[in-house]
């Protein structure tokens, strides 16, 4: 039976060979994502277990050592991140830290490679001036979370590095990895796969159904002179299972490809290194053997209807009309969403376990609903219909409408995946994004703590910096409520810079906002119109006020950014968050929302163009499955054109049907998220998103428009009569 079933799969003819290549291709793309998939959740893995010492944890145990003072903090540079460890040895045996080969004394400091570019390409009042002493080595790549990592390890006394909040001491420094990072990163990696790994599917699944109808018919007079069930499944499982391996084996081939995308791209903000990108003997394994398993049980499946009816397939029954019930799994899913709104678990794994089967339950749903969705639409069309290609395309849906929908699934689930992602992003950028015009890109704002001092001359020192256009030192407001402005400042300081507003008349002093601006969400920016409420304080009152902050006005160029920050970094040097904009100040927003923008547009460029193969191969199969019917009906007088009518708006009614559904249903997906998960109410798209939908929309028409041609070629009357 196997020789017989590879005869049938490769030596029956140009149709048996190109349903076996489109087998294998869909099989190789969905094996090399799958890999892809897996061996970025193990990446993933490896770079938060090489980044665990940065954190400076105190490992139990370990041998014994010398403690040393450790200091933790963020720094920027050109809108990347710093990762700063000031550390102060108070022996000569200090606990070893993997990168490098001995943590520095004072006077020395280790850098990433990346940071050493940097440090190289850019004079030192930019960026080497921050970190004193000079350059002891390089840290290994192995101690790294990516070839990206900005780290320093800088050698400091004890005293100093003590001065700086939130310093401690270690005798062995712990390199576990934390859990939170990773479970929260799963979660998104999770929604990628899912919206990966559905259209993929359903390609496959389209793939092996190509010709379905004559190998249903074939299988079936194989049964009636005397085949027997479980040799027709054979047969059925050496043909799909043949193209699966032949696919399995090119999948891995293709992986190499997918793992130098995926190492050149940073989905988590940072590179992985190509090393770290496997998934590993175990996943190997499982998947080639896995997936050649799967196709076989799909084909086994497939050939139910066969052994349990051949008469009924060979004279093509009609299947069972799909019910309304098909609906409680998107139902479903929508209301595990809505469960956890109010009731979001505290945990990041517990997050993942909440939100995630909910997506992919209303994924699932939607697959099912969709023949009953194209059920009801085509019997509204042939209720309403008024011409013969609009009732005969109408009858042919409702008659069959699984094999109707099953064409237009992968596109469904990719809008599907694009509406939530962009409902996400969208409503994130709403609440949390910057509004607070170009005057916030020109100010640089150092807080400087409930103690901060700074040096007399400071003011003057920045001044003189290149670049700079003003510097002030603000005063902590002691009147300052949840929406009073936090600061104080002299109004013959404010006066100088009228764009950021103004003092009352006869008022020395004014409340205001360290950063100059405020933190309205809503806000654009201030000008001369503005005026500040005045502040009921004296001179000498003012003086005896902790310091808040020190601002300083730039004139836009990054070079004056960098100059301005490290000089405010040798002014304070035990800072504990760095001198930023408004805009860095909200790099932990900007980064989850880059990660949403990523997770979208992975999903969209490999999603879309699998939906498009899984409709233009659904098309041109079932073109090919009714040649006999179509030729008859050219013969009978049937113009082309009419037919070509009948084909597109079997494909067009189904696919704008499910593409409302699948939008309205993901963006009702987002906003229970987004309840549950931040508290946000869901912002309504921007026109980009109309402009992907309508494109890909477009696409998909001008697909099935391309298949078209098939109809002149194989409904001629030499159909008609060799059938």
């Amino acid at each position: 039976m196997i020789r017989f079933g590879l005869r049938l799969a490769l030596a029956n003819g140009r149709e048996a060979l190109l349903r076996f290549v489109v087998i294998a291709v869909a099989v190789a793309l969905g094996t090399g994502l799958l890999l892809a998939t897996t061996a970025g959740v193990r990446a993933l893995d490896a770079q938060v277990g090489r980044g665990a010492w940065l954190r400076g944890q105190q490992a139990p145990g370990g041998p014994a050592a010398d403690p040393v003072v450790w200091a933790g903090r963020e720094d920027f540079f050109g809108g990347k991140s710093i990762w700063r460890i000031d550390v102060g040895l108070k022996g000569a045996n200090p606990p070893a830290v993997p990168g490098i080969p001995r943590l520095p004394a004072p006077g020395q400091y280790y850098v990433s490679p990346a940071l050493h570019d940097l440090i190289a390409t850019h004079p030192a009042d930019q960026l080497a001036a921050r970190f004193p002493g000079h350059e002891a080595g390089i840290i290994d790549e192995n101690a790294l979370e990516s070839p990206d990592s900005l780290v320093a390890v800088i050698g400091r006394t004890p005293g100093e590095v003590g001065g700086i909040p939130r310093a401690h001491e270690v005798t062995a420094v712990s390199t576990s990895p934390q859990k939170i990072p990773t479970a929260a990163m799963d979660l998104v990696l999770s929604v990628v796969a899912g919206g990966l790994l559905f259209p993929l599917l359903v390609f496959v699944g389209t793939a092996t159904r190509l010709s379905a109808t004559r190998r249903e018919q074939r299988f079936a007079a194989m049964r009636l002179i005397g085949a027997t069930p479980r040799q027709v499944t054979q047969l059925a499982a050496v043909e799909s299972g043949a193209a699966a391996v032949a696919g399995t084996i090119a999948g891995f081939a293709l992986f190499p490809a997918l793992r130098a995308a995926m190492a050149a791209v940073p989905l988590t903000t940072e590179r992985f290194f190509p090393a770290d990108l496997s998934p590993g003997l175990p996943i190997a394994v499982l998947v080639a053997l896995g997936v050649p398993l799967g196709a076989i049980a799909a084909a086994a499946l497939a050939m139910r209807r066969v052994r349990i009816s051949p008469l009924g397939v060979a004279r093509q029954v009609t299947p069972k009309p799909p019910r309304a019930w098909r609906l409680i799994p998107v139902v479903a899913g929508l209301v595990e969403l809505a469960y956890f709104v109010g009731r979001k678990p505290e945990t990041s794994s517990g997050q993942t376990a909440a939100f995630l089967p909910g997506f992919l339950i209303t994924m699932v749903g939607l697959v099912i609903a969709g023949p009953w969705i194209t059920m009801v639409g085509a019997r509204l069309m042939a209720r309403h219909a008024r011409r013969l290609p609009t009732l005969v395309a109408a009858r042919r849906l409702a008659d069959n409408p699984q094999a109707a929908f099953r064409a237009i699934s992968g596109v469904m689930l990719a809008l599907f995946v694009v509406s939530v992602a962009t409902g996400v992003i969208t409503t994130m950028h709403f609440e949390r994004g910057v509004r607070y015009g170009d005057l916030a890109a020109v100010t640089l704002e150092q807080h400087l703590g409930p103690e901060g001092t700074l040096p007399d001359d400071v003011s003057d020192r920045l001044r003189h910096v290149q670049g700079v256009t003003f510097a002030l030192v603000l005063h902590d407001n002691p009147d300052d409520g949840p929406a009073s402005p936090s600061s104080i400042v002299a109004c013959a300081d404010l006066a100088r810079i009228p764009q950021y507003g103004t003092c009352a008349p006869g008022a020395e002093y004014a409340q205001i906002w360290s950063n100059l601006v405020g933190f309205d969400r809503t806000r654009t920016g201030t000008g001369t119109a503005t005026v500040w409420p005045t502040a009921p304080v004296t001179a000498a009152q003012v003086t005896a006020l902790p310091l808040d902050s020190v601002v300083v006005g730039l004139d836009g160029s990054a070079a004056a950014h960098e100059r301005a920050r490290t000089a405010m970094g040798l002014a304070y040097p035990d800072y504990e968050v760095p001198a930023l904009t408004d805009l860095e100040r909200g790099s932990n927003s900007r980064t989850q929302m880059a990660l949403f923008q990523r997770l979208a547009d992975v999903i969209m460029l490999f999603s879309l163009p699998i939906a498009g193969c899984s409709l233009a191969v659904s098309v041109a199969a079932g073109i090919a499955d009714r040649k006999r019917p179509f030729s008859l009906l050219r013969l009978t007088g049937v113009p082309l054109r009419a037919l070509r009518r009948v084909v597109a708006l079997e494909s067009a009614v189904p696919l704008l049907a499910v593409a409302v559904l699948a939008a309205v249903t993901g963006f009702a997906a987002a906003q229970l998220f987004l309840r549950a998960q931040m508290g946000y109410t869901l912002a309504a798209p921007d026109w980009s998103y109309y402009a992907l939908a309508g494109l890909g929309l477009a696409v998909s028409l001008a697909i099935i428009a391309a298949t078209l041609p098939l109809l002149s070629r194989i409904t001629g009357p030499e159909t008609a009569r060799n059938e």
